[in-house]
């Protein structure tokens, strides 16, 4: 059916469409009160090298200059930011900072990409929090912060580099103000709203299904009338022939003789 049979099929079924879609603007506005708004916080940690280098002088009379750690950017550091984003991103590590499944609460550490293959691509790590307050959200992008200090120094540690030489941690953007998302109530609304309307769709039809069937029951079989044939044109019909209307054929007339012509007499021969 096209667009404007089934508006023609709605007007004339309005009683079914309205109490229907009522209900299912009642179910969207539940849902909505149901679905709790969510609050997001984020930050930006960097990894530096110490001023005086990755490395201890050779003559310990001799130390090392020093140099400014913004300016050293390595691949080292890019390598170590990739493995402080896996050993963060596991699920022992989320049920350590209170972000376990049902809990309401999340996280994610990445390199500010959804691409696993870019992870060595600088020595960022990109924090976003979620909580169901602001207040949670922002703690949660703390705590991750903290533990992700604590992992670094843990990491090197186990790998025995000097300490002199540790990779250090710089926050390029402290945990931000919480901001609420409503993007999963809606979705959730639209998802409602969008099932009611099918199914005001589904009941109009019905009845009018139902309708159909129980006229078509009620309703007479439809008789043909017998053929009718066209009248005769009286033009087309003569009329009998009477005997009086028949007349004898004329007679004809007498045959008339030229007068005879009188005797020619000779006269007699001379002797």
């Amino acid at each position: 059916m096209d667009f404007w049979g089934t508006v023609l099929v709605v007007f004339r079924r309005w009683y079914v469409f309205l109490p229907v879609f009522a209900l299912s603007v009642a179910a969207a506005a539940g849902v909505y009160s149901t679905v709790p708004t969510t609050y997001v916080s984020s930050a930006v940690l960097i990894l530096t090298t110490p001023a005086t280098g990755g490395s201890l002088p050779a003559n310990p009379d001799i130390p090392n200059g020093l140099s400014n750690p913004m300016l050293h950017f390595d691949h080292g550091l890019s390598v170590s930011a990739s493995i402080l984003i896996a050993a963060m991103g596991t699920p022992d590590m989320a049920a350590e900072l209170g972000a376990a499944a049902g809990t309401g609460a999340t996280f994610k550490v990445t390199n500010g990409g959804s691409n696993l293959e870019s992870l060595a691509t600088g020595p960022f790590l990109f924090v976003e929090g979620e909580g169901t307050t602001a207040a949670d959200a922002q703690d949660m992008v703390r705590r991750v912060l903290a533990r992700a200090r604590t992992e670094l120094e843990h990491r090197q540690q186990a790998v025995r580099a000097p300490r002199a030489t540790y990779i250090t941690t710089y926050e390029a953007v402290p945990p931000t103000t919480p901001v609420a998302q409503r993007g999963r109530r809606l979705r959730a609304v639209a998802a409602a709203a969008g099932l009611g309307l099918m199914a005001s769709l589904w009941a109009c039809f019905a009845v009018e299904s139902v309708l159909h069937r129980r006229a078509a029951r009620v309703r007479p079989p439809a008789v043909r009338p017998p053929a009718v044939r066209p009248p005769v044109r009286p033009s087309a019909v003569h009329p009998p022939v009477r005997p009086t209307d028949v007349h004898p054929p004329a007679a004809d007339p007498p045959a008339v003789h030229p007068p005879a012509s009188p005797p020619v007499t000779r006269p007699p021969a001379e002797g």
